[in-house]
């Protein structure tokens, strides 16, 4: 059976996240120490024992959803479960480096070390309070574009998640974000709401942190990956590194295609999607986008020994 591993973002992490990975699996573990190491702290400890409010600051909630991510990988590979099992991966923003660290196009310290300055560069790119983003539920895509289009007055309000046919998050300055909430609720959403991060990402008040990563990423060794990255910016497969570079710089401004890609990767046969690390929120936009692709979380040592037994048992068969 085709199936893709995908991999969160923003907003699936939780204290405790991948615990019981490092304490079932020693190349899990291993995984939070490279991390750590990569970035001179414990990142692990924070992870795990710290406070929510410290974790999610974006510096801290990229690199420690990464780890999560990858610690399950290392658990499925100790399992017989290569990312070669996957005819796809795919991430939902900072997850599209969970993807290419997975199928070996960044090794895991550059990968952290991107993450941090990626979350340090998006957090900066605006003062604090001057930027918002909203989700809008009920309306589709087209719908919310036109409506952040109305709402801008000369300000950035831009569509920036197109999750799921009935989820699209908006993002720029903060007034227009609330003009649009309100005009988004006069068409017809079901609910428009205030999202508690810290900056305005995937719009075009990023621009300086996008400047950022295009400087750091020139400097990163990069391979093709094992796998084809189904990207942000272009929702199909891409397996070119000069091609995925530069996507990464645009996906720091650009929308994230989610709706598209998972349509695009069932419309290559795509049967099945792993979610791999923290949270189960793009296993249910997978299910409100296709409802035949089915769908499994994969972010505990329970789940991590089921997942592996399904594929095991598929490629035996």
């Amino acid at each position: 059976m085709t199936r893709a591993f995908i991999f969160p973002g923003q907003g699936a992490q939780t204290i405790g996240m991948g615990r019981d990975l490092a304490e079932a699996c020693p190349a899990a573990r291993a995984v939070f120490q490279e991390v750590d190491d990569a970035l001179g702290e414990s990142l692990s400890a924070l992870i795990w024992t710290g406070e929510i409010e410290t974790l999610t600051l974006t510096r801290n909630a990229q690199p420690a959803l990464m780890a999560t991510s990858l610690a399950a990988m290392a658990a499925l590979r100790a399992e017989g479960v290569e990312v070669t099992a996957a005819a796809y991966v795919a991430g939902h923003s900072l997850g599209e480096y969970s993807a290419l660290c997975a199928a070996g196009s960044l090794s895991l310290g550059d990968t952290a070390r991107l993450l941090r300055l990626r979350g340090e560069a998006m957090q900066a790119a605006v003062p604090a309070g001057q930027g918002a983003m909203a989700a809008i539920l009920g309306l589709d895509f087209a719908t919310v574009a036109e409506v952040a289009q109305e709402a801008a007055h000369g300000d950035v309000c831009a569509a920036a998640n197109d999750n799921d046919p009935a989820q699209v998050v908006i993002s720029g300055h903060l007034a227009a974000v609330e003009r649009a909430c309100e005009i988004a609720r006069a068409r017809g959403a079901k609910r428009a709401l205030m999202l508690p991060v810290s900056a305005p990402f995937h719009c075009a008040l990023m621009t300086p942190a996008a400047e950022a990563m295009a400087r750091a990423l020139a400097q990163v060794d990069m391979q093709a990956p094992l796998v084809p990255l189904v990207g942000n910016v272009m929702a199909s497969a891409e397996s070119s590194v000069e091609v995925i570079r530069a996507n990464l710089v645009d996906q720091v401004t650009g929308r994230v295609r989610w709706r598209e890609s998972v349509a695009w990767m069932a419309a290559q046969g795509v049967a099945q999607t792993y979610e791999i690390g923290a949270g189960k929120a793009l296993s249910g936009m997978v299910k409100r986008i296709d409802r035949t692709v089915e769908t499994a979380a994969v972010g505990t040592a329970d789940e991590v020994a089921r997942a592996a037994a399904a594929i095991n048992g598929q490629q035996d068969g």
